[in-house]
């Protein structure tokens, strides 16, 4: 009887979303931006979301010129759906729009094997690997010890040997991967022209200025202030109220 009116409650807020996004869809084709925006704001609004919703609402930002929430929704859906290849293109064009130029300094050497290795799936990817290994691993082991062909029990001792390292390297890089997405804190600059401090104070120097759209990342908080870090190594202090973060 519980979960019958948990479902009651909640077909309301589910045909109002769903409402709200094609209304939404509707005022595009129109090419009603603005009331388009407002019709997608709305379903977030019930909490609600999706990759396709944030993917139309930074559509519509981007028909408005708003660079900052347009990226930011595109962002937005490549979190729930990494790689999307229309997501990754529209969100290139509304970089475009970008005041700033940004340089990532590229890793070298091992550090970027390793991290190209462990960033290529998730780290729900790769727990399932480790539990796959674990499986091959008894299997194996099964087979080793009831065999008794001494060939055989080369082969399979071998194969655990294979597993275990798979199992291990899976182990290790969904722990990497789960600590990066935890302490990764990304976030888009709103305002249109802010001043980055040196210090976690009004009066202090600026150490850069950063434009609207502009993707940083949060380090550390200090009462209203972010510290935060460029891909190029720069840092400074921001207002929290300049930032939106992502997640």
């Amino acid at each position: 009887m519980k979960n019958i009116l948990i479902i009651l409650l909640l077909l309301p807020q589910i045909f109002l979303a769903q409402n709200g996004f094609e209304k939404g869809n509707e005022l595009y084709h129109k090419n009603q931006f603005q009331d388009a925006v407002q019709a997608y704001e709305s379903v977030l609004k019930t909490n609600k979301q999706s990759a396709e919703l944030y993917f139309n609402l930074g559509n519509s930002y981007y028909k408005l010129n708003k660079v900052a929430p347009a990226i930011y929704n595109f962002e937005k859906a490549l979190l729930l759906k990494p790689n999307d290849k229309d997501i990754l293109n529209n969100l290139a064009f509304a970089q475009k729009l970008q005041i700033d130029e940004v340089k990532e300094i590229p890793e070298v050497g091992f550090e970027k094997v390793l991290t190209n290795l462990t960033s290529s799936r998730n780290y729900n990817s790769w727990a399932w690997v480790a539990v796959f290994g674990s499986f091959f691993i008894l299997l194996f082991f099964i087979f080793y010890y009831f065999s008794h062909s001494t060939v055989l029990k080369r082969l399979f001792f071998g194969g655990m040997f294979l597993s275990l390292l798979v199992m291990l390297l899976a182990l290790f890089a969904a722990i990497s991967e789960k600590n990066n997405d935890t302490l990764f804190r990304p976030a888009i600059v709103f305002d249109e022209q802010v001043e980055v401090k040196s210090e976690p104070k009004a009066d202090a120097p600026n150490a850069f200025i950063l434009h609207e759209g502009t993707k940083v990342e949060v380090k550390e908080n200090l009462d209203n202030w972010r510290r935060i870090a460029l891909p190029d190594g720069a840092d400074g202090w921001i207002l929290d109220s300049s930032i939106k973060e992502l997640k």
